[in-house]
């Protein structure tokens, strides 16, 4: 039986425009039927979704995870499997599923049709894929270079992250979770659900998106020096064991700070402070790469 997708493109990501006539015939050749829809307002994705949600079997969507933020609603509020395109210059939440970045691979990802259900974390009343910051990260994305971004790819985020870290500031938040408090000086608390974000950089070394529990951590570096000793540890996910870096685990936060901060969720200023994080478990069910050998470590664990 066909199945009918509604196929959605950010023709403004760094490689939607060139491969979205290459992803259209390698879909159609795969056996599916495609409702093709565009907007050049990213709020509007999730209702398009809403739109077609009793018109199509699963919806696909070519972009970076910034696309993928905005259509999240609209797949919690559907339950529609989502297949993913990674046309975006970060790709984290195609790197934490093993999506590979070859869209006809991605394609026949899509059309083997073996799925998973993942966990979504939430802040206040937004969801995410990845990881919800706020500090340090917030001011990278907020000077990131949209036109950098398109030509340089990921490195456009280690050269703004350079420009931004010397004249990084601490702040005080309190973190609350399981009824306790603690009171922290940082630069940045970070909160992820899946594995990687900002280009390739790991929220911790043994996270998973289906592990059912979120993992925070907090710079509290008092120099610009140490964030740069850190930064190796920090990309691989190993920087519990640092005596400047906090790190939590568990399934809801609460953080306050003196003043309303920012929260950026997968590349997307989304919200403020105060803000409640929670963990959505087995949210949506999303499309990925088929490996028989761990499916049955899977079985046997």
């Amino acid at each position: 039986m066909t199945q009918r997708a509604l196929l959605l493109v950010n023709r403004h990501s760094r490689r939607g425009e060139e491969t979205l006539i290459q992803a259209i015939s390698q879909l159609q050749a795969l056996g599916l039927e495609l409702l093709e829809e565009s907007t050049g307002k990213p709020q509007q994705l999730s209702n398009i979704i809403r739109f077609y949600r009793d018109q199509v079997d699963l919806v696909i969507i070519g972009g970076g995870d910034g696309t993928l933020n905005a259509c999240v609603e609209g797949l919690v509020e559907t339950q529609l499997p989502l297949g993913i395109l990674p046309l975006g210059t970060a790709n984290d939440l195609a790197r934490t599923l093993k999506i590979p970045p070859s869209i006809p691979e991605a394609c026949e990802v899509i059309a083997t049709g073996y799925s998973q259900r993942i966990d979504l974390g939430r802040v206040n009343d937004k969801h995410f894929f990845n990881v919800a910051s706020l500090g340090l990260s917030v001011q990278i994305t907020q000077q990131l270079d949209k036109k950098a971004k398109r030509f340089w790819g990921v490195l456009a985020y280690a050269a703004t992250a350079i420009k931004v870290v010397w004249k990084a500031r601490l702040f005080w938040a309190e973190i609350r979770l399981r009824g306790e408090s603690i009171r922290v000086r940082t630069i940045q608390i970070a909160v992820g659900n899946g594995r990687y974000y900002g280009g390739g950089m790991a929220v911790a070394d043994d996270a998973a998106i289906d592990d059912q529990r979120l993992d925070l951590y907090s710079l509290e570096c008092r120099h610009w020096w140490q964030l740069v000793r850190l930064f190796p540890s920090l990309r691989r996910g190993k920087h519990a064991d640092w005596s400047e870096v906090r790190t939590l685990q568990g399934k809801e936060f609460e953080i306050y700070t003196r003043r309303p901060q920012p929260i950026n969720a997968d590349g997307e200023i989304v919200t403020y402070t105060p803000a409640k994080f929670q963990l959505v478990p087995r949210a949506i069910t999303v499309f990925v790469p088929y490996f028989p050998q761990l499916q049955e470590l899977k079985i046997k664990t």
